[in-house]
């Protein structure tokens, strides 16, 4: 039997401790609630590679955290093969979208490569805003639209499994 995952998930932002980390984290969740946690690979990373090793901010995990949700990732940087291994890339704003492109020379993946908030039905930003530099209420905002937007990235991962069948 083969037990690979048959979807890959990436979330992107800019140095992986904050955004991408928690939408990796509230992913696993929605993912695992699905009952498809064989099924769906979920992974992040930062455009930037400063944080690299790291765990996600302390600030997010705490925010993560009072929402029963562990972040155990640790950060590390885009990587080349990235676009040619995951199936869907999410990014959290226009300034990674635009980053990312450095890492597709070719220009064979930007199909893949999307704006996280357009999975978002409850919220109307377009953008999943950088809490670093803010207090704690950016950290419950930019949890809110992952809850919100993974909710949509898994009818879309399903649909995507289903048209593969």
């Amino acid at each position: 039997m083969n037990t690979a995952p048959s979807f890959k998930l990436l979330f992107v932002c800019l140095g992986n401790i904050c955004r991408s980390p928690a939408a990796e984290g509230v992913m696993r969740r929605v993912v695992v609630e699905a009952g498809l946690g064989e099924t769906i690979h979920i992974d992040s990373a930062g455009t930037a590679g400063w944080h690299t090793g790291k765990r996600a901010d302390e600030r997010m995990r705490a925010a993560a955290q009072s929402r029963g949700l562990e972040l155990t990732s640790f950060a590390r940087q885009v990587r080349d093969a990235d676009l040619s291994e995951y199936d869907l890339v999410l990014v959290m704003d226009r300034s990674n979208h635009q980053d990312i492109r450095a890492f597709d020379r070719e220009k064979l993946h930007a199909t893949k490569v999307r704006l996280f908030c357009e999975f978002c039905t409850d919220h109307e930003e377009t953008e999943v805003p950088d809490p670093y530099y803010g207090g704690p209420e950016g950290f419950e905002k930019v949890l809110d639209l992952l809850e919100d937007g993974c909710a949509g990235v898994l009818r879309h991962v399903q649909g995507q499994l289903k048209s593969r069948v």
